[in-house]
């Protein structure tokens, strides 16, 4: 018998898909989730690279493209070398023209589920990270006391 699958493994497992997901509607483009972050975020608007560091951090893991790479990358597509950075005339139509694509994407990825389901599961994530959040502050000073058969 089969037991269902705990949540951590479909995070995990939904994670890895919508990477690859990711990964496959750009590939003939050469860039990546990364590139697309940057693009994306300087599209709302001129930032520096701290301001544009600062906003990505969340989604960047180690092992990834650094920042300063992924700019080099999308050299033509920015500006601002020296200074903020804002997309070229030739990065907004990029970002346009990749923004159809996420779109797609992102529909490919929600099809079957309504707007009211999809804003309760990420409510209910929300919910659960912050108890997660809430329960390591509570222990974020507790020394590390796990034992296994009289080990310490």
């Amino acid at each position: 018998m089969d037991a269902p699958k705990p949540i951590g493994y479909w995070l995990k497992h939904l994670h890895d898909l919508l990477e690859r997901h990711f990964d496959a509607t750009l590939a003939d483009l050469a860039i990546g989730r990364r590139h697309w972050q940057v693009l994306n975020t300087l599209s709302r608007g001129e930032a520096t690279r701290d301001e544009l560091a600062e906003a990505l951090a969340p989604f960047w893991a180690g092992g990834e493209p650094g920042l300063d790479e992924v700019l080099r990358e999308l050299a033509g597509w920015t500006t601002g070398a020296g200074g903020p950075l804002a997309l070229s005339d030739d990065g907004r139509v990029a970002h346009e023209r990749i923004a159809a694509r996420i779109h797609a994407n992102r529909a490919a990825v929600l099809n079957g589920l309504t707007a009211d389901q999809y804003a309760e599961t990420v409510r209910i994530l929300s919910v659960m990270a912050a108890n997660v959040e809430a329960a390591l502050g509570d222990h974020a000073d507790a020394p590390f006391a796990v034992s296994r058969a009289g080990t310490r």
